[in-house]
């Protein structure tokens, strides 16, 4: 049965409004202070060091033999009895050297991570990851633009591939931003995970929408009325799918928060968000557009016949 009481198309702009509230701060954060890149992007070196029990004044020690071998420390994070450490490009010869240092300093104290990334290598992981992002959206508006090539004129296959897209990009924002905000304030640092997780995010992104779009193909064939009527009544037969697929998926992130561990943490997190921002955007950014485009390009061509 349709919800009546829900006139998503007739408050597009309030729901345009909350998109800008949420990515206008992540752009500007963005824009200031950047992305808090890992040493995937970067370059440098990532060490994990053990201890037996809890070290209060461990953390500062490991860094102060790091400094003294004139190694630049970027951060120090401390976990129960584990210390995590990001630093300029350390050599085989310095490493072994810290170790031997360490050893001494603490009896109990083992290194059981370390890996080295050159500059090099960061820059082509960079380049790599935009490339990835722009190719998967440039094929993205190519597949929805070839499959709704016969929808119901006036509507425009082309117009529902820009929508789709502009959808896409809203959820990368918001991932993005928010991402910038966190690296600037509380110190996350954004590694390739994160690149695998907005590819993720853009790949349900698109499918939320699909579900919507293909639902308004449908209903342009076999219904009258408007066209903003019938993305609206489309928009409500496919609400509750498009709800309880995400909520599903929302459930195994939070468990995976939970139980996943500090390795995977923040692309948990980066997921989270970029499906609560996927299911928004879907139903209250994708649909709507498509409604202003159309709405905007009748009243061209009347001012054009006039």
């Amino acid at each position: 049965m349709k919800n009546k009481t829900l006139d998503v198309i007739g408050k597009k702009n309030l729901y345009f409004a909350l998109s800008l509230i949420v990515v206008i701060p992540g752009l500007i954060a963005l824009l200031l202070f950047g992305l808090n890149l890992s040493i995937d992007f970067t370059g440098g070196s990532r060490l994990t060091v053990s201890f037996n029990k809890s070290e209060k004044q461990g953390v500062e020690k490991v860094k102060q033999i790091l400094i003294s071998e004139n190694i630049k420390v970027y951060t120090v994070e401390q976990s129960k009895n584990k210390v995590f450490l990001r630093t300029s490009p350390i050599s085989q010869k310095q490493n072994i050297k810290f170790i031997n240092t360490l050893t001494k300093n603490f009896k109990d104290a083992k290194e059981t991570e370390f890996e080295t990334i050159g500059p090099t290598i960061g820059k082509e992981t960079t380049i790599n990851a935009i490339k990835a992002v722009f190719l998967a959206s440039m094929l993205i508006i190519l597949y929805i633009t070839w499959s709704f090539r016969k929808v119901p004129k006036p509507a425009s296959s082309l117009r529902f591939g820009v929508s789709a897209i502009v959808a896409l990009v809203h959820d990368v924002l918001v991932v993005v931003g928010i991402f910038a905000i966190l690296g600037h304030f509380f110190g996350v640092e954004v590694d390739s995970l994160f690149v695998t997780a907005l590819l993720t995010v853009i790949g349900f992104s698109v499918h939320d929408t699909i579900v919507v779009f293909d639902r308004i193909r449908e209903n342009l064939r076999r219904s009258s009325g408007s066209f903003s009527q019938i993305v609206n009544d489309s928009i409500l037969q496919t609400l509750d799918r498009s709800l309880n697929t995400s909520l599903t998926v929302l459930l195994v992130l939070f468990a995976l928060l939970l139980f996943g561990g500090e390795t995977i943490r923040w692309f948990v997190v980066a997921l989270l968000i970029g499906v609560t921002s996927g299911t928004y955007s879907s139903i209250f950014n994708a649909s709507p557009i498509l409604v202003v485009w159309q709405e905007w390009s009748e009243k061209r061509k009347l001012k054009s016949k006039t």
